[in-house]
């Protein structure tokens, strides 16, 4: 079912994605040879008009064949050249390699707005000014492997109903209560009440308090965040905390990948930190046993993250594309194709090793 369900998403995020370049390539008149899903070889296709519909094996990502994209004699001064990406002006051609960035960029909004409307998870204190949260609980943010947490089944995004002992009951839950009766209770055995995900039920879990080190505090290994409760906003005011998460992610994406290229440099670099197709469909896993909400905020997170990486100025990316694009702005003149060409195809082939390497450390990880 995980597998499936990360299919569907990707469907999605690049049929999004890659209809934005379709749609203003058609607007503007140019040729549009191919719609696919996935990378070739090629399992089907239909056409319609002057284009052709595919679905391939590799269902990795997606594409649009547009005609002079790629420059060559016939698209360059052939007999449809008027119809060619490459003699359109330039800020039509910016606007074509741009529309699949935007297309995820508005993608993510209206997820993100949506989610809101149907009861977004918010932590208290940074709900919509004049919303009530509702729903609140204290949850779990990460539980440390090898801990009594761990060893009890507790997961992130549990939420904490009851907490007791033998002969005490924590009323007030919240993180610095929590820990206080942790504190208190060392060595002794704690019944944490709490639900998970869909799961309307309410399941026990037992765990003792340890000491890991001398002098050290008794833990049961897990980190809290403070309470969080489900917020359902009205349509236009979902509509613009929407755009307000969708901004705050976007900055936190690009800080965040700026921080992993300059590490890289510098031979800091990890791939801890990224994940691959194989461990994405964990995660996705994890957000559908949380509830559709959660499974449509990741989705949008996805989407960001999508159209951000689009935008490197990297050969194969539509970043890399619109480089090419200012460089013969600056110079006057186009760039050799076959530079462009061979530049286009050995990023490619960068970013299929580069998957592939990713792919390979997720595979490791579950293992």
């Amino acid at each position: 079912m995980n597998i499936i369900i990360f299919v569907i998403i990707l469907l999605v995020l690049v049929l999004v994605h890659e209809f934005g370049h379709f749609f203003t390539a058609k607007k503007f008149g140019i040729r549009v040879d191919e719609f696919g899903f996935g990378f070739p070889p090629k399992l089907f296709g239909f056409k319609k008009g002057e284009t052709e519909y595919s679905l391939n094996l590799l269902p990795i990502g997606g594409f649009v064949k547009i005609f002079g994209e790629n420059p060559d004699e016939e698209n360059t001064n052939g007999p449809d050249a008027s119809r060619s990406f490459i003699n359109k002006a330039k800020w039509k051609q910016a606007v074509v390699l741009f529309a699949g960035v935007f297309a995820n960029f508005l993608l993510a909004w209206f997820l993100f707005s949506f989610g809101f409307m149907s009861g977004l998870p918010t932590s208290v204190g940074n709900e919509t000014k004049g919303y009530a949260l509702e729903d609140i609980n204290l949850v779990v943010v990460s539980v440390a492997p090898d801990s009594p947490a761990d060893k009890a089944s507790l997961k992130s995004g549990d939420k904490v109903i009851s907490v007791k002992s033998s002969s005490d009951i924590l009323k007030d839950i919240n993180p610095d209560a929590l820990k206080s009766f942790i504190l208190s209770h060392s060595e002794k055995e704690i019944k944490i009440g709490y639900m998970r995900g869909k799961d309307a039920a309410i399941h026990t879990a037992l765990v003792t308090p340890v000491v890991k080190s001398v002098g050290g505090e008794p833990i049961i290994g897990i980190s809290m965040d403070q309470k969080i409760g489900t917020a359902k906003l009205p349509f236009l005011t979902a509509l613009k905390e929407g755009m307000g998460l969708t901004w705050f992610v976007t900055k936190g994406t690009v800080v965040g990948l700026y921080t992993l290229i300059a590490d890289s440099l510098k031979g800091q670099g990890s791939l801890e930190s990224i994940t691959g197709p194989v461990g994405m469909v964990g995660i996705v896993g994890d957000a559908y046993q949380f509830g559709f909400v959660y499974l449509l905020s990741f989705t949008a997170l996805i989407s960001v993250n999508l159209a951000i990486i689009n935008l490197l100025p990297f050969p194969a990316l539509d970043g890399g594309r619109l480089f090419f694009l200012l460089i013969e702005k600056i110079k006057g003149s186009r760039m050799n194709p076959k530079f462009a060409n061979t530049a286009n195809l050995i990023g490619f082939g960068i970013l299929i090793i580069l998957m592939l390497v990713i792919t390979y450390h997720d595979v490791v990880r579950l293992f």
